[in-house]
């Protein structure tokens, strides 16, 4: 039999002597590439730690850190910024500063200083009705309302007023021209405002304008955006409901010798103290020197406050979708003004359809002149 034959060839030691050089060399570089990915990596932690710290923190400081909040109802809201109410108790959005939004509005410091005005009586404010052809059957025809029938204030008699239908009617009368007329002054700065928009360059007139409108509707950093939104009208219909809802059909105390239009509370001294308050609360409601300035300091509230922030964005919705404002929808939005919500914007939706108040919405005031006739 043969023998297997072993060959050596295949288990002999195998020489690495000329190798040996070739392996140094490849360590050291090796090595050297290591030291280079090392650093590289390093360098890039570093850099990425360096860009998102900032990011990181806003991220804690957003998610984690302790918020600070605020009662947000109705009333309540007005004098948030009407007063000087602690402000580390306050809530501001980053788009509002409302420290000073009510600084063009008369507001009483005290209920004397309301005694020394004149006031007409209720006899007195129809004759003058009657006299001017001021009647609510001929400006829903003509969709115009003279706003030289305005007045101060409300007459004593409203509550001894018996027929509720006369006490309405007498009350819409009352504060119609002045709903509509800060309504127009609105619209009026909002065309304006487009038109310097518009522009490629502003004068300095029309900076400090606008200066002094993001002043009014608390805008801070000169958010053109907010300062649109916020300038606009309250529905001539739903200022309505809001008085006869809050005053009575204007009967109310505060109404009589605050002319109070809105029930807006205050904490800083300046206003009536409710009668039903319990001796802990040291809240009262605003006075006003005069009606208009109530009507002013209502639309101001509503068009600033964090609390309709919703109502303004539905209001800006229906600006771009109809041009036109819904009162019954936009109503819906203020269940915050009072605290019985939703149940009050429903007491307001049944106003506004009783009473027919929607067709007051398109009224104008009447113009005296050609150029206002223009502006409008």
């Amino acid at each position: 039999m043969a023998k297997n034959i072993r060959k050596d060839s295949f288990f002999k030691k195998p020489e690495f002597k000329k190798s040996k050089k070739f392996l140094k060399n490849f360590t050291e570089n090796n090595n050297e590439y290591k030291n280079f990915y090392i650093f590289s990596l390093v360098s890039i932690i570093l850099i990425f730690v360096f860009f998102s710290s900032p990011i990181i923190l806003n991220y804690f400081n957003d998610n984690f850190a302790k918020n600070k909040t605020i009662i947000n109802i109705s009333k309540k809201n007005f004098e948030l910024t009407l007063n000087s109410l602690d402000k580390k108790k306050k809530q501001k959005d980053e788009n509002s500063n409302l420290d000073n939004i009510f600084d063009d509005i008369d507001v009483f410091s005290s209920d004397e200083e309301n005694t020394n005005t004149s006031r007409l009586s209720a006899s007195t404010i129809e004759q003058l009705f009657k006299d001017t052809n001021y009647n609510l059957k001929t400006v829903k025809e003509t969709k115009l309302v003279n706003i030289g029938n305005n007045l101060d204030h409300l007459p004593l008699e409203m509550k001894s007023i018996e027929n509720i239908k006369k006490r309405k009617k007498l009350f819409i009368q009352i504060v119609l021209p002045l709903i509509i007329e800060e309504n127009t002054r609105i619209k009026l700065d909002r065309k304006k405002l487009f038109v310097i928009l518009n522009k490629n360059s502003n004068s300095n007139s029309e900076v400090e304008w606008l200066k002094k409108k993001f002043k009014q509707y608390g805008v801070a950093k000169n958010d053109l955006s907010t300062l649109k939104i916020r300038m606009d009208e309250i529905p001539v219909s739903l200022a309505i409901a809001q008085a006869a809802k809050e005053t009575g059909w204007g009967t109310s105390r505060f109404a009589q010798k605050g002319n109070a239009l809105f029930g807006q509370w205050t904490w800083s001294g300046n206003g009536i103290k409710p009668a039903a308050a319990d001796s802990n609360s040291t809240h009262k409601v605003a006075s006003f020197k005069v009606l208009k300035a109530s009507v002013k300091a209502y639309q101001r509230n509503i068009n600033t406050h964090s609390s309709y922030r919703k109502f303004r964005k539905e209001r800006a919705i229906q600006r771009d979708n109809l041009g036109k404002l819904n009162s019954l929808e936009l109503v819906k939005y203020l269940d915050k003004y009072a605290e019985t919500g939703i149940e009050y914007t429903k007491i307001l939706s049944k106003i506004i359809k009783q009473n027919s108040l929607t067709d007051f919405d398109d009224v104008k005031i009447l113009p005296t002149s050609k150029k206002i006739k223009n502006l409008i």
